[in-house]
């Protein structure tokens, strides 16, 4: 849809302002994660960015918490255009597409700097296949490092046989298998619930999972691995995204600019927080142990290995592209 907006050009260079229109666009966008996530709170900012820099002719409303579709369902629902936009966790699309689980490969890019070199390395070519899958990505935003939960001490692959272990994509499945643990299926937003009741005993994830699901009142041990550090992508319809006039697009694109950057200083910021919180309620929050540690390096390698397979050719562009940063 093409709106009808005039430009006043400002003096300062680089800013510009729409005026207000008569009838806003508005736009729903589902978020899969709690409103108090960061991610979520990020998405309120990207949303109040928007209806500033197009002077209002563009809204959206954002839906956390898989509150309007679950996190399961929501890039489908952009795909179909039953939301023009929304937001997901990258690499939950891998089994579709395996390009997508680009940032899943363990211990290859284990901090925010080096993620960042690895997402430079896969943009055009993540970005490619969006386009396939007829969606546009405006912005991506690093989790912290992921680490092991469980409710009890974990040394080795000894101690995790027959755990059921929540799993959000190929890649968690694939550590749970290789650790004899049961993969079970669990958004984020059904976490608690799924702990509470017992359909999951552990899982991998961030301290910001951990802590958004207070979920020290089911496990009482964190592993820090920092296996690797997974994006969630703000994701348009491309036909929705098409259909907006040049100017609007700029105005949209500027403030998914300054978000991810935005949200990228914040997950930096809040990592070391976010095992204060646990220890503070009770959780042990420790190092994996060189055993351990061995143990998923050796199934990390095996994945990865997996992983160019299954992404061919651009995958392996990705790998040889980061390595020479």
């Amino acid at each position: 849809m093409k709106f009808m907006t005039s430009v006043l050009m400002s003096a300062v260079a680089g800013s510009f302002f729409i005026s207000a229109p008569a009838h806003a666009e508005k736009w729903d966008m589902p978020m899969a994660y709690a409103a108090t996530n960061f991610h979520s709170k990020m998405g309120v900012v990207f949303a109040d960015k928007v209806k500033d820099y197009t002077g209002g002719s563009l809204e959206i409303t954002v839906h956390p918490g898989g509150s309007l579709f679950k996190g399961g369902e929501i890039k489908r629902a952009v795909q179909t255009g039953q939301a023009p936009i929304g937001e997901r966790f990258m690499s939950a699309h891998a089994n579709e597409a395996p390009l997508l689980g680009w940032d899943n490969l363990p211990f290859l890019a284990t901090t925010y700097e080096d993620n960042e070199k690895l997402w430079a390395a896969a943009k055009d070519k993540v970005n490619a296949q969006l386009s396939d899958l007829n969606l546009v990505a405006l912005y991506t935003c690093a989790w912290p490092g992921q680490g092991f939960y469980f409710k009890k001490a974990v040394s080795s692959s000894a101690d995790t046989k027959g755990v059921k272990f929540r799993s959000y994509n190929s890649a968690t499945a694939t550590f749970a298998n290789e650790l004899g643990m049961l993969p079970v299926q669990v958004e984020a937003a059904e976490l608690s619930q799924a702990l509470a009741t017992g359909v999951a005993e552990a899982f991998i994830s961030s301290g910001a999972t951990g802590y958004d699901r207070k979920v020290w009142e089911h496990l009482t041990h964190y592993y820090k691995v920092n296996a690797w550090l997974p994006r969630n992508y703000v994701i348009v319809n491309k036909g929705m995204w098409n259909g907006l006039d040049s100017t609007t697009k700029q105005a949209v694109q500027k403030a998914a600019d300054e978000t991810g950057a935005d949200c990228a200083a914040e997950s930096a910021r809040l990592a070391s927080w976010y095992f204060e919180q646990l220890e503070a309620n009770g959780m042990k929050v420790e190092d994996a142990g060189p055993g351990f540690l061995k143990e998923l390096k050796a199934i990390g390698a095996k994945m990865q290995a997996d992983w160019l397979v299954s992404a061919g050719s651009d995958g392996q562009a990705i790998l040889d592209a980061y390595n020479k940063m």
